[in-house]
């Protein structure tokens, strides 16, 4: 299911560098399979049928200390 799920992230235009947490080599593994895979308009509405987007939040470049 994660590699459906990065599959989508590398796909969708708004995200330009996916986060992978890998704590295991199978993580890696299954991250690196996402490149291969294509999904389909169908697929990609089934996944988005049930996510919400929501604003980023955090700490913009504006809002961050000064680097020292």
């Amino acid at each position: 299911m994660a590699t459906i799920a990065l599959a989508w992230v590398l796909a969708n235009p708004v995200v330009s560098a996916p986060i992978v947490g890998a704590s295991k080599p199978r993580h890696l593994e299954d991250a690196a399979a996402a490149l291969d895979i294509t999904l389909t308009d169908e697929e990609t509405a089934a996944i988005e049928e049930h996510y919400t987007p929501r604003n980023a939040t955090g700490m913009s470049a504006a809002d961050r200390p000064p680097a020292r």
